[in-house]
C-alpha cells in the first residue's frame, strides 16, 4: 500500500507533514509506505536529522504548489505540476492508494472531483466532519464545507456515504443516521430539510429522524447530514469551542498538572486526534487535514487512509451507491 502526502500542504509546510510522516512510519503498525510529494530540497531538508524507516518514505517531485488564496478549480488546470493535483494523479494512475493533504480544501476538492471522478450514484462529494461527543464515539457530519447548496436527494447520498464510512472505519453494524434540523419533530424546517426527511425515511437506512444543533454533542446519531453552509458553520463552531476549552482548562490548573478527566476533555476535543476529514463520493481516498495541523493530525490522518484503503471503503461505498445510481436511471 503506497499514501500520497502533499509535502506542501499546510500552514507549516514542508516542516510538519514531513515530521508527521515519518511519526507515522514509527507509530502505526501496517504494511505501507509514503510518497511526499512536493519540492524535492525541501523536502530532503526537513528529513534531515529524521530517523527511522526511511526505506518506506519516497520523495515525488512537484514544481507548483496551489495558495490558499488560489481560485480551486483554475489552479487545479493552470498548475498541473502543484503538489496536490500531483497527488491526485498518482492515485488515478495506481501508482498509490490514497492522497493526504492540508492544503488548500477547495482545490483538493476540485482536484479530486475533476481526475477521480465521482462513483457512480453520487453527483457531488463532501467532507465528512467527526464531531466530538460526549458519547463513546464521534459523529460523522457530512458535508462539511464542499457544497453550499444541496437538494434533498444529494443529502440522501451523504447519508449513504457516511454509513459506509462508519461501518468501515469504526466498526458499528447499523449506524444511526440523523438530519440536522431547527426542531426534532417531521415538519420542521424549510423544503430541503422537509424532503429529505421524506426521503430518509424511505432510504431503507437507519433514520433516526432530526437532529437539532444543542444535541449533536450527545452523540445520538452516528452520521448527520446537512448541506455544506450549515455543515461548514458547525465545524468551525465546534473547532472554536475546543480551543477556547482547552486554553480555559490550561488557565484554570496556572501551571499545575492538568487532572486525568480535564486532560479526556481536552483530549476528546483536539481535532488533530481524528486526523482529517474524508472526501467521500469520489473514485479515491482522499483525506483533508486542516491547514494548522500538528504533525500529530498528520500522523493519525495516515492512520485514517490506511484503514480506508485496508477496509475496502471504496468498493463497499461503489456496491452501496449502485443501487441509488439504479434507481435513478
Amino acid at each position: 500500500m503506497r499514501i500520497a502526502l502533499d509535502a506542501m500542504g499546510g500552514d507549516n509546510a514542508p516542516a510538519i507533514p514531513v515530521l508527521g510522516a515519518v511519526e507515522a512510519l514509527q507509530q502505526i503498525d501496517a504494511d505501507f509506505e509514503l510518497l511526499l510529494v512536493g519540492d524535492p530540497d525541501a523536502i530532503r531538508q526537513e528529513l534531515r536529522g529524521l530517523a527511522g524507516h526511511r526505506d518506506r518514505l519516497h520523495i515525488v517531485a512537484a514544481s507548483q504548489s496551489v495558495g490558499m488564496n488560489d481560485p480551486p478549480v483554475e489552479s487545479v488546470r493552470r498548475k498541473p505540476d502543484s503538489s496536490i493535483v500531483r497527488g491526485v494523479k498518482l492515485q488515478k494512475g495506481g501508482e498509490a492508494d490514497a492522497l493526504i493533504s492540508a492544503g488548500s480544501t477547495g482545490a483538493i476538492v476540485a482536484a479530486s472531483t475533476l481526475i477521480l471522478g465521482s462513483l457512480p450514484g453520487a453527483d457531488r462529494p463532501a467532507i465528512g466532519a467527526l464531531l466530538p461527543t460526549v458519547a463513546a464515539h464521534p459523529t460523522l457530519m457530512l458535508d462539511a464545507g464542499a457544497n453550499m447548496d444541496c437538494r434533498p436527494q444529494q443529502l440522501v447520498q451523504f447519508a449513504h456515504l457516511g454509513h459506509i464510512y462508519v461501518q468501515d472505519l469504526e466498526g458499528r453494524a447499523r449506524p444511526r443516521i440523523g438530519l440536522l434540523n431547527i426542531g426534532s419533530e417531521s415538519g420542521k424546517g424549510n423544503e430541503l430539510t422537509t424532503e429529505a426527511y421524506r426521503l430518509l425515511e424511505q432510504s431503507g437506512l437507519n433514520f433516526v429522524g432530526n437532529v437539532e444543533g444543542r444535541d449533536i454533542i450527545k452523540g445520538d446519531c452516528d452520521v448527520l447530514v446537512c448541506d455544506g453552509f450549515v455543515g461548514n458553520v458547525v465545524l468551525k463552531f465546534y473547532e472554536s469551542v475546543a480551543e477556547h476549552v482547552a486554553r480555559l482548562a490550561s488557565q484554570a490548573v496556572a501551571g499545575a498538572e492538568m487532572d486525568v478527566d480535564l486532560q479526556n476533555i481536552c483530549h476528546v476535543l483536539d481535532y488533530a486526534e481524528y486526523g482529517g476529514a474524508p472526501l467521500l463520493g469520489v473514485d479515491g481516498v482522499t483525506i483533508i487535514c486542516h491547514g494548522d495541523s500538528p504533525a500529530r493530525a498528520v500522523r493519525n490522518a495516515v492512520r485514517v487512509a490506511v484503514r480506508s484503503v485496508e477496509s475496502e471503503m471504496i468498493e463497499h461505498l461503489r456496491r452501496d451507491l449502485a443501487g441509488l445510481a439504479s434507481a435513478r436511471a
